[in-house]
């Protein structure tokens, strides 16, 4: 009689409401593997004790676990995950890049070029050549645009600077701002009609950002020909005043120059970039730079293209036979203060006010011109479907339009006739009922 195998011992994996239960911890489910482990050893034991017999034995069946818990953490508990927004707006707009354009309006010889160069460490007027005293009796205001791309760490920028060489050099300069406010106003129509077309999504802005006017710091105050342009510029552009060569002037005549230039603002009513004010959590450091910035309207600004050792130092700046203008102190120059404003505070802010403010007031003339045209266009088409007889539009004839024409003054005519006769009617009663009183006393 054949023998049969020992019966397997019946063990049971753990179950899942034992592994899952309230307060199972780590400890729980090692001891949990322990068991299974016990098990499969259980198993493969009795497997070598009859493995002379012809019975195969089940093998074994891997333990149920459930599945591990997600961890949780408390302190993430109320994270939502909107913060990192900065952070997406961060690397679009980096990947996308910036632009910047800066107007400069200014006579020759105020260092307008040089000024240029020391701001953006370039040389955008290699090739300039400048005009003989025979080309500036004739000499007319153009505008000229030069275009670099400038990166910082990891950040494009593509700067245009929109120079107007001519202004102030003619004899007569009555005209000389003409050319600066159709340029900007050329600039806001291309965008608007850009922006009012199908293919919005990759409009290029040439809108200009930003004026710097340079006044000469040999005159008293403002020249009537800069309170002319400045006059017709300052609704339509952001205008930062800039005294330029101020090396030419002490402390005491530059503090009475930007006093008497601000005096003359007042008294035209113009008014130039308005600096936006500081939020009150900002910290005290930059609160006090917003001061200083403020109060350096309008800058006195001097520039320099060469590098000069001063003290073991190399620093950018002018030699003179009694010393040399270090054109980054502070103590010499404006220049710090001017670049700071420009390019590192209020670069952003510029490009906002042009969007929000000059360019919606001109969208809004603009939006305003084409309704009172579609009005105009729309009576027009109501006057000409009244004209039209018997359901279709017939061409009428001179003659006919005097013939109408005439019926309506003659209809005006007979309407002012009845109303004399209506007063002349009333003024005969008056004066009858005016007798009869005076019979009775």
């Amino acid at each position: 009689m054949k023998q049969q195998p020992p019966p397997l011992p019946q063990t049971q994996p753990p179950t899942l409401t034992q592994a899952t239960s309230a307060g199972a911890t780590a400890e729980s489910s090692s001891s949990s593997n322990m068991v299974a482990h016990a098990i499969c050893s259980l198993n493969s034991n009795n497997n070598n004790s009859s493995s002379s017999s012809s019975v195969e034995t089940p093998k074994c069946r891997p333990p149920l676990y459930p599945k591990p818990k997600t961890p949780s953490f408390d302190k993430d508990r109320d994270y939502i995950g909107f913060a990192t927004l900065p952070e997406q707006v961060h690397r679009k707009s980096v990947k996308r890049g910036f632009e910047f354009t800066l107007m400069v309006v200014g006579e020759s010889g105020l260092g307008k070029s040089t000024l240029i160069n020391s701001l953006f460490l370039g040389d955008l007027y290699k090739n300039r050549q400048m005009p003989n005293v025979e080309e500036r009796i004739e000499k007319t205001t153009r505008v000229e645009k030069k275009t670099m791309d400038i990166e910082e760490r990891g950040v494009r920028l593509r700067l245009t600077v929109v120079d107007t060489p001519g202004f102030g050099d003619a004899i007569n300069c009555e005209d000389s701002w003409r050319v600066c406010t159709q340029y900007i106003d050329e600039q806001f129509r291309q965008y608007f009609t850009d922006e009012s077309g199908l293919n919005r999504r990759n409009i290029q802005d040439n809108r200009v950002h930003c004026c710097l006017y340079f006044v000469p710091p040999w005159g008293h105050s403002l020249r009537q020909m800069d309170l002319d342009l400045i006059r017709r510029l300052h609704r339509k552009v952001n205008i930062v005043l800039v005294i330029g060569k101020a090396d030419c002037l002490n402390k005491t005549e530059v503090r009475k120059l930007k006093e008497r230039i601000l005096q003359d603002l007042e008294d035209n009513h113009i008014q130039l970039y308005q600096f936006p004010e500081c939020d009150s959590d900002e910290d005290d450091d930059f609160k006090q730079q917003d001061r200083e910035l403020k109060a350096s309207i309008p800058f006195a600004v001097v520039g320099s293209n060469t590098i000069l050792e001063v003290a073991g130092k190399k620093v950018r700046g002018r030699q003179y036979p009694w010393g040399v203008v270090n054109v980054e102190d502070a103590e010499h120059s404006d220049f710090i203060k001017l670049r700071t404003f420009l390019i590192s505070t209020h670069m952003q802010d510029l490009k906002d006010t042009t969007q929000d403010v000059h360019y919606e007031n001109f969208r809004a003339q603009c939006i305003s011109q084409i309704s009172q045209h579609a009005l105009r266009e729309r009576g027009k088409l109501k006057r000409d479907s009244i004209s039209s007889t018997n359901g279709f539009d017939a061409a009428i004839s001179e003659t006919d339009r005097l013939l109408l024409q005439k019926d309506e003054e003659i209809r005006r005519m007979q309407d002012m006739l009845t109303q004399m006769q209506e007063k002349l009617k009333q003024t005969h009663l008056m004066e009858m009922k005016k007798n009869d009183s005076v019979i009775d006393v």
